[in-house]
């Protein structure tokens, strides 16, 4: 699919209050291990899976679903959507997903949409649906923390490898709302020091037509 725009972005639109809120709620619940696809269905991780899960990923989230949260954040998805003349039809979030990146954890190259939709009969509203825009949110002032950039990597055929990866600066300032398609590749490059907090939640519908 060729893009005009691969991102959107809010700068410094949610006030720090609501971002310290978060950090503060999430910091209420126990953090489990983040996963990714291939380990989602796994309860206990072998040494082994751990190892080759942190190969990919390397970090720590809490799963929130509270109404206060969407209603700050799903505006600015409506907006980017249309904005970036994507005009993507989806109807459903999925749970948010706060993350906690301490020194030397990250998120290696990826994208959140899956090969197939999701098979899930005793979820309607997720059933034969896929990812289709993603948001991540930045909760941390990036005097907090080194390192930990948001990168993203276009894959343009016409472009040269280091034309087609772009540092995504508009994220860094506290407050900042980033949203592209689900399809899009990108990573968290490791952090040097200090916590980088964030919020990420994926939006769904059927697949594209």
């Amino acid at each position: 699919m060729n893009l005009q725009n691969y991102y959107w972005y809010f700068s410094n639109v949610l006030s720090h209050k609501f971002c310290d809120e978060v950090v503060k709620y999430g910091k209420t619940h126990k953090e489990n291990i983040a996963l990714t696809g291939g380990f989602d269905d796994k309860k206990e991780l072998t040494k082994k899976e751990l190892k080759n899960l942190q190969k990919i990923r390397n970090s720590n989230i809490v799963w929130m679903n509270d109404s206060w949260i969407y209603k700050e954040i799903i505006p600015y998805v409506k907006l980017a959507n249309k904005n970036a003349n994507w005009n993507f039809d989806w109807d459903i979030s999925e749970q948010c997903q706060f993350t906690k990146y301490s020194p030397g954890q990250y998120y290696g190259w990826h994208c959140d949409s899956y090969e197939i939709p999701y098979n899930r009969p005793d979820s309607p509203e997720e059933h034969g649906k896929i990812r289709k825009l993603s948001v991540t949110c930045s909760l941390s002032d990036p005097s907090e923390y080194i390192g930990g950039e948001l990168e993203f990597n276009f894959n343009n055929p016409k472009k040269s490898k280091k034309e087609n990866i772009k540092k995504c600066l508009e994220i860094m300032p506290k407050g900042s709302i980033v949203v592209f398609p689900s399809f899009v590749w990108h990573r968290v490059c490791p952090v040097k020091r200090g916590t980088r907090h964030s919020l990420v939640i994926w939006n769904l519908g059927y697949p594209y037509k």
